[in-house]
């Protein structure tokens, strides 16, 4: 197979990190965007040069106005999307949020109209599927410790069920 065609064949997916921030209660912060009808986590695409650690530490900044340090990777994400082609999408966890943090956030007036902690069981009622699927399996790996591999917001063996 020649340079080319074997390059061809070579996916080039877009890449999305993200962080998953908790309250003392355990709920979520979920971002409201302007720019879609659902609620999101925090976060955005890897630029070039970029790592998804750094990626989503730049987001959390420009969207939130805070710089929180960030933990351990919580989900790897392959969800293709028809209009955007492949995607993988990084989950890292953002940990408990100080009081004095959250009262700092300085929403990014362009991008989000508001933020919520949510609770868990209701994510599913607030964002699309997909998300409320990798936000939840995102929550259960911290709980558990170890990072969770899904498509789709689903564990492959989730996927023929």
């Amino acid at each position: 197979m020649a340079a080319n065609e074997h390059e061809a064949k070579m996916a080039h997916p877009r890449m999305a990190a993200g962080a998953l921030f908790f309250d003392v209660d355990g709920r979520v912060l979920m971002v409201e965007p302007t720019y879609k009808d659902y609620w999101d986590i925090p976060g955005g695409y890897v630029e070039t040069g970029e790592s998804p650690l750094q990626a989503a530490s730049r987001e959390v900044r420009e969207e939130l106005g805070i710089t929180p340090a960030l933990g351990r990777l919580l989900a790897v994400d392959w969800a293709p999307n028809g209009a955007e082609g492949d995607k993988v999408l990084y989950l890292f966890d953002g940990g408990e949020l100080p009081t004095d943090l959250v009262e700092g956030i300085r929403l990014q007036a362009d991008e989000l109209k508001a933020i919520r902690f949510v609770a868990p069981q209701e994510i599913a009622d607030r964002t699309i599927p997909r998300l409320a699927r990798r936000i939840l399996a995102a929550i259960e790996a911290r709980a558990e410790s170890a990072p969770v591999y899904l498509e789709h917001g689903q564990a492959p063996g989730d996927l023929a069920a």
